[in-house]
């Protein structure tokens, strides 16, 4: 389809530029009344993630929230997309990705963008738990990207329910993405991921002792570095050039053939231009993508309003509102 025209004009105006409407939602935005029921899933592997539930017994549509990298499901933009979602007549299904609930995972390998094997299991587990008619998939940043791979991979071959996706803010081209991390304008948030993955790295080393070379996070000098000794070895991948080839959605997106949405702000400090992929959208019927001016790095939010114009945007999609 052609690039959608996003009816997203108007942030704040306090929030002036992309760094400040990515940075003010994640900082103090709150949403309240969410209060989630808790489930642990042992997956096929031996390992687990934790599924965060809100139902209703009269509900027959499930929505499953995929949030970033280094989020989970208490994220207030999956608080906030849940709450929305329930108060609409959806079962809400935001699942934490492994080590992300507050316990470390048990495998010695964690999550990464490429990863789709746990999405698959959690949506099969939650169709063998109700027979839901209809399945929206939502994720945020990297969790959209873990959405649109793992609906673009299966194509034809989804489970029937699963209805449509919704990628919010997803670095679909991980190579040219994780370059901007080095950029100086883009030291916070660099700081905050390398912090929060480098602490990882050591409580997993002390869980598999001599298979992680900790030394190496003093070599480390562009973030490649990083995903070169760690990212890709912990989870499989031969270097940080095949992670990102094999990672990066956009190239499974051509299998798409469910309703697909892509709400990529084109002032978002961590998106290259690589990830509005206009041109795929014009041979895709399944494929919307809306690149609205402003909106950060999973921002959009609105003025007087507790939810944000990507949650509003992600539930009119899921309604069949495409244009």
């Amino acid at each position: 389809m052609p690039t959608v025209q996003s009816a997203y004009t108007r942030p704040p105006r306090y929030q002036y530029n992309g760094h400040i409407q990515t940075i003010v939602p994640s900082l103090t935005r709150q949403v309240p009344g969410v209060v989630y029921g808790r489930e642990r899933l042992t997956l096929s592997d031996g390992d687990f993630v934790d599924l965060d539930w809100l139902c209703q017994p009269q509900h027959e549509k499930l929505v499953v929230l995929t949030h970033g990298l280094e989020g989970d499901s208490h994220r207030q933009y999956i608080k906030g997309t849940a709450s929305l979602f329930h108060a609409n007549g959806f079962d809400v299904l935001a699942w934490n990705c492994r080590s992300c609930s507050g316990e470390m995972n048990r495998a010695f390998r964690l999550y990464n963008h490429g990863e789709i094997g746990d999405i698959g299991e959690v949506v099969v587990h939650a169709l063998n738990q109700k027979a839901y008619a209809e399945i929206m998939l939502v994720g945020y940043s990297m969790g959209g990207n873990i959405t649109l791979k793992y609906a673009g991979v299966y194509g034809r071959n989804l489970p029937q329910a699963v209805k449509g996706a919704i990628a919010i803010s997803a670095p679909v081209n991980l190579e040219t993405s994780a370059g901007l991390l080095d950029r100086p304008s883009n030291r916070f948030y660099r700081n905050w991921f390398m912090k929060k993955l480098a602490g990882k790295m050591i409580r997993k080393a002390a869980q598999y002792p001599g298979r992680i070379e900790l030394n190496k996070l003093k070599q480390i000098r562009w973030w490649k570095d990083f995903d070169d000794y760690f990212s890709a070895p912990v989870n499989g991948y031969r270097d940080a050039d095949d992670f990102y080839q094999q990672a990066s959605a956009i190239h499974f997106m051509p299998g798409l053939t469910i309703p697909t949405l892509l709400l990529n702000a084109q002032n978002d400090p961590l998106l290259s231009p690589e990830c509005f992929p206009h041109e795929l959208a014009r041979q895709l019927p399944s494929l919307f993508v809306e690149t609205p001016l402003q909106g950060g790095h999973v921002g959009f939010m609105v003025s007087r309003d507790v939810h944000t114009y990507a949650e509003r945007r992600a539930l009119a999609f899921a309604k069949g509102q495409y244009g």
